[in-house]
């Protein structure tokens, strides 16, 4: 889980469970990629506002903390919430954890099932420059970031609401826009995303809006794991990013400190699942084939 400063906890947490702040309440929604980092604050923030979550992980190594989060939210926010290991990277996995959701949540007498909310969280990355990228890569991260959402909406048609309430969620990256050195692959899986956004919002417009965020920098354990040539190349991108200057006594020391050669910090995951949160609201019943920004303003949407 990403590292963030302990007030900005508190404070959601109040927010999710005032009166009057639940406005999911009763809904079904799936997160993919819910074990770890931005995926487990979606969660949260959807769980806070009274929406059932399902929580998806992929590796047997995630199967005790999707687990644990799932019995945290229940007891916090009073709502239902499972976990579901299935890899968005493979042909079926996406239709499993569908067929398993509507078997958690379909009414039992009558069989009826919505599903209300999908977020496609789940993605991989990998920085290779062109010269040396190779076919397996390019399976991998395109099976894992594109094939797999396309999936997973192909399988929820059948269930989502026909009344436009409906809301899918994308997760892209300001690395669709910007032209990282060494993301041919991943860059483009998000580019990929943000289309198939645009698609899905015209041909789902009776169903559900469809819109994208585009993070930039996020405090998560793949952050942290970015070498420091990497970190040089995105220290200009962040010394012009306006949300991005570090702040002595409010954010935690680590961060602090490694933003001090980094150009500048980088998002908490619950200010990135905020922007998300917001999108799955009745109130954004106008907002569709939209890429908003979440990323501090590193990249304006336009």
């Amino acid at each position: 889980m990403a590292t963030r400063p302990q007030h900005t906890r508190t404070a959601s947490t109040n927010l999710g469970s005032g009166a009057g702040q639940r406005a999911l309440e009763g809904r079904v929604g799936i997160v993919t990629g819910a074990s770890r980092g931005i995926g487990v604050e979606i969660a949260r923030a959807l769980a806070s506002k009274g929406c059932n979550v399902v929580l998806n992980y992929t590796s047997d190594s995630s199967t005790q903390t999707a687990e644990a989060l799932a019995a945290e939210l229940e007891s916090e926010y009073g709502i239902k919430a499972i976990a579901v290991q299935a890899s968005m990277g493979s042909e079926t996995g996406p239709k499993h954890l569908v067929e398993v959701t509507k078997n958690h949540f379909q009414h039992p007498k009558t069989g009826k099932f919505q599903l209300d909310i999908l977020i496609n969280n789940a993605g991989v990355a990998g920085n290779n420059l062109v010269q040396n990228v190779d076919c397996d890569d390019f399976a991998r991260q395109f099976n894992i970031n594109v094939r797999g959402p396309l999936l997973l909406v192909q399988a929820a048609i059948p269930y989502l609401p026909t009344d436009r309430s409906g809301r899918i969620v994308s997760l892209s990256s300001v690395s669709a826009s910007l032209g990282y050195k060494g993301q041919s692959i991943y860059g483009a899986t998000k580019a990929a995303l943000e289309s198939m956004t645009r698609t899905w919002s015209r041909e789902l417009a009776e169903r559900c809006t469809v819109n994208a965020i585009n993070p930039g920098p996020v405090a998560t354990d793949m952050y942290w794991s970015n070498d420091e040539s990497f970190i040089a190349q995105n220290k200009p991108f962040i010394e012009n990013t306006p949300l991005a200057a570090p702040r002595k006594g409010i954010d935690p020391e680590r961060i602090y400190e490694a933003s001090q050669n980094a150009g500048g910090r980088p998002a908490y995951s619950e200010e990135v699942a905020g922007v998300v949160g917001i999108l799955c609201l009745p109130e954004a019943g106008w907002t569709t084939g939209s890429v908003i920004c979440a990323n501090g303003g590193m990249k304006f949407s336009t």
